[in-house]
C-alpha cells in the first residue's frame, strides 16, 4: 500500500493490486473514498470521487480537502501511478503541512 500524501489528518494512497482507471484512495480513522483521474489525450480532464464499497465514506469536510488535494496534485498522481504500476519504480510520500486552496 504506497503512501502518496499526508494532508489534514488524510491518507492518500494507491492498494498495491490496483487496477485502472488511475485513483487513489483516501482514509481518515475508519472511513475511505477513492478520487478516479479520468484522462483525455493524456491530461487529466475529469476527477470522480466515489465510496469504496464496504467502508463509511469521508465527511463532506473531508471529501472536499482530498478532493482539492487531487485537483492539485493530479498531474503528480499521474505520474507516480505511472512510475509504481507501469515502470516498478518506488515512490516517496510527501507530508503537506499547508491548507490547499
Amino acid at each position: 500500500m504506497p503512501k502518496l500524501y499526508e494532508y489534514l489528518g488524510l491518507v492518500v494512497f494507491f492498494y498495491a493490486n490496483e487496477h485502472e482507471p488511475v485513483h487513489v484512495h483516501c482514509r481518515k480513522e475508519n472511513r475511505e473514498s477513492r478520487a478516479e483521474l479520468i484522462l483525455v489525450d493524456g491530461k487529466v480532464a475529469e476527477i470522480r470521487l466515489t465510496g469504496v464499497r464496504g467502508k463509511l465514506p469521508l465527511t463532506d469536510r473531508e471529501a472536499r480537502d482530498f478532493q482539492t488535494l487531487v485537483e492539485h496534485f493530479s498531474g503528480e498522481i499521474v505520474q507516480k501511478w505511472i512510475d509504481f504500476f507501469v515502470l516498478h519504480k518506488a515512490i516517496s510520500s510527501e507530508n503537506i503541512a499547508r491548507r490547499l486552496t
